[in-house]
């Protein structure tokens, strides 16, 4: 546990000037250049309902134009995580004008033909990925404009705890935030990391409120549970005449008391010339952090390519110590020249299967498009399909150069996931990440049955591995009894430690339930998964009219769909024609944000939620590994070892809070996380590796600190 000595420690001495933000949730932009502040958010108030695992956010925001002219505005509001946008309203003194989902380009053609009348619309649409974008028109000089926007989200599993995030910003002069729980009894205390909260427990009623309304800063709240939920929950609804819609939650608890799976690992890694300088020295750092959380009855392969491949040794290698250590060295001593043999180097990944009985996984670290060998995109992805065999795929695209088209193939059936990693993005922290999610299979090879009813639709289509922290959750369509009378029964079946698993929940809810949000939800994940299929398979006529017929549907926004408020009365002409889809490019800053996009939308867990598990209640099961600053320590002999720390690396020793510790923090501050890890902490550099602990040197001597600084940051 972190000391209270250490952290007011390193708080009072190592004070940080930090650059405000933009304000948020929703800001304002003026259309044509205002004065400065010209449009000002004055108040803000978000209620939100939770039942279930389901988010209920109703957002109201109240600008005001402080300048001399009259002009139109644009409304932002980014959206969080995997949230489905509801309505959107437009408020004319007391009468609310409600938006209406149509087609984009038929929305925006209204639009503009009512501002050249000077009415009063709003169009809300997809301004950028998660962003959605308000034009209303017009805002008087002195003029007050409300806007309110629903919207419906699952809540995140984060260790024994769900989540709740709201970017609050910094705009509004005054804020108001509630949020209200059923079944309070299924929770603990709740906590936010970033404001003080007022809570209130009544029977099974639990109410949460800002205790200042003038805070600012984005608000998270934690909604530790109760008791594990180990097992499955199935919510159901059925509208009237038709088929119903399901939400099934899966929490396989922990493999912290089950038996190791064995894995086999193989880490492959460009090291072609544009790989050079900052991203190979983090790909390579990141590579020696794997390395280091294989247990001895793994085993690894190790590729390495530019305009050739490279291998560490043929075959596998046993994971034992002195092998490790080997490979790291190896890696460490890669250098970047040359071209980008993608095609060779996946042909070299999957020539070794993995053993019968094991968990084999693919590491797969780019940063371009492939220029040497096989480089149609194409080909390239149909052979590696073909040849993965059993191999569970994780992908890391480093950069906006990468070809999302195949990276995105290569996860796409393999049971993994491709991660985006931005220009100066931490690589180490994304593949540390990884590394802690595929230390602890929990399930595998997962299936799910009906009894009573006939699923379909089910999105994610193909379920994913489940590694400790992990919950599933599953959305899809059913045909039969359940859901109307409790009567259908739902099982999830997977494979640990060999034997096979099952857990079985009956339908909760149905027919004229209030759980209609599960339509919509659904509906989103599909869309998600059409517009990843348009993306990767190329825009089929019917699949854009069915991705665009959904949209409509279920009120989804979309690149085919927008809201549309508008006055009373006012009757713009209607057009149907619908545009021709752009080019899809699959490679640039575009390309990576679109696929990031769909994932979030079609997946059912992602590689943030594994990294972030350990934030709460997972650090007690895996008491001897912690994640801290974007780096992984393991507790040996009393210190906190970062696993990237090798034998052969200097060590220099720093006395806490002594004169040197305090201006090793200044020089370093990366140090600023690991240095509340207590007794000890080892964090390994690029050339020296620097222990906090007792018995170090207390001062430096001159240009001592800036030579470790050098050496340690390579």
């Amino acid at each position: 546990m972190l000391s209270v000595n250490r952290a007011l420690a390193l708080t009072s001495a190592l004070l940080l000037p930090i650059a405000p933000r933009a304000s948020a949730q929703g800001w304002v932009e003026p259309i044509r250049p205002l004065p400065r502040g010209a449009i000002e958010k004055v108040r803000s108030a978000v209620q939100v309902a939770v039942a279930g695992r389901v988010a209920r956010v109703t957002v109201e925001e109240w600008f005001r134009n402080a300048g001399p002219v009259m002009d139109e505005g644009s409304y932002l509001y980014p959206l969080p995580g995997e949230a489905v946008f509801s309505d959107f309203s437009l408020w004319q003194g007391d009468r609310e004008l409600k938006g209406e989902p149509m087609d984009a380009a038929q929305a925006r053609a209204i639009y503009e033909e009512i501002v050249r009348r000077k009415r009063d619309p709003a169009l809300i649409e997809l301004a950028g990925h998660g962003l959605l974008r308000a034009r209303v028109f017009p805002i008087n000089p002195g003029e007050t404009r409300k806007i309110t926007l629903r919207y419906t989200q699952v809540l995140e599993r984060v260790g024994d705890a769900w989540r709740f995030r709201y970017a609050a910003g910094t705009g509004a002069a005054s804020r108001s935030f509630r949020l209200q729980l059923d079944s309070a009894a299924r929770f603990g205390d709740p906590y936010s990391p970033t404001h003080r909260i007022t809570v209130n427990r009544s029977g099974d009623h639990l109410e949460l409120a800002l205790a200042d309304t003038s805070a600012a800063g984005d608000l998270e709240l934690l909604l530790p549970l109760a008791r594990g939920l180990v097992g499955t929950s199935l919510v159901t609804t059925r509208p009237a005449g038709e088929d119903g819609y399901f939400m099934l939650l899966l929490a396989p608890g922990r493999a912290a008391d089950a038996q190791s799976l064995r894995r086999d690992l193989v880490a492959v890694l460009d090291v072609s010339g544009s790989m050079s300088g900052e991203k190979l020295d983090q790909a390579k750092a990141a590579l020696v952090q794997l390395l280091g959380t294989l247990r001895p009855a793994d085993r690894f392969r190790l590729v390495a390519f530019s305009s050739a491949v490279r291998r560490y040794a043929d075959g596998w290698t046993e994971a034992s110590g002195e092998h490790v250590r080997a490979a790291q060295d190896w890696v460490r001593n890669l250098q970047a020249n040359g071209g980008t043999d993608i095609a060779g180097a996946l042909g070299e990944a999957f020539a070794a299967a993995p053993a019968e009985g094991t968990l084999g996984v693919v590491v797969f670290l780019t940063d371009g498009m492939p220029t040497v060998g096989d480089t149609d995109p194409e080909h390239i992805a149909d052979q590696a399909e073909h040849g993965r065999g059993a191999f569970r795929v994780f992908a890391f695209g480093i950069g906006y150069d990468v070809n999302t088209y195949v990276l995105d193939r290569l996860t796409e059936r393999a049971r993994g996931v491709t991660e985006y990693i931005r220009p100066g993005g931490d690589i180490e922290q994304a593949v540390g990440s990884l590394a802690i999610k595929v230390s602890s299979p929990v399930l595998t090879e997962l299936a799910l049955r009906a009894d009573g009813m006939e699923l379909y639709d089910v999105q994610p289509q193909s379920l994913p591995d489940l590694f400790a922290g992990d919950e599933l959750v599953v959305f899809g369509r059913f045909r039969g009894t359940g859901g109307t009378e409790g009567t259908g029964a739902v099982a999830v079946t997977g494979r640990r430690n060999g034997r096979e698993e099952r857990f079985t929940t009956n339908a909760a809810g149905g027919e004229h339930s209030t759980n209609d949000y599960i339509s919509q939800l659904w509906a989103a994940r599909k869309a998600g998964a059409l517009s990843r299929e348009i993306r990767l398979h190329g825009p089929n006529p019917e699949v854009v009219s069915e991705l665009k017929r959904l949209a409509l549907r279920y009120g989804i926004l979309t690149e085919y769909t927008s809201y549309l408020v508008q006055e009373p009365g006012v009757v713009a002409a209607r057009r149907d024609a619908i545009a021709p889809m752009a080019p899809r490019d699959q490679a640039g800053a575009g390309a990576v944000m679109q696929s990031q996009a769909e994932r979030r939308l079609a997946s059912a867990i992602s590689l943030e939620r594994a990294a972030d598990s350990l934030a709460v209640g997972e650090r007690a099961t895996l008491s001897r590994t912690q994640r801290v600053g974007g780096r992984v320590f393991v507790l040996r002999d009393g210190t906190w070892t970062d696993i990237a720390h090798g034998d052969s690396l200097q060590v220099v020793t720093v006395e806490p809070f002594s004169d040197a510790y305090f201006a090793l923090l200044r020089a370093l501050p990366e140090l600023l996380k690991p240095a509340t890890l207590e007794p000890a902490v080892l964090v390994a550099g690029r050339r020296v590796s620097v222990r906090i602990g007792t018995g170090g040197r207390e001062t430096w001597a001159a240009g001592e600190l800036a030579r470790l600084v050098r050496e340690f940051r390579g």
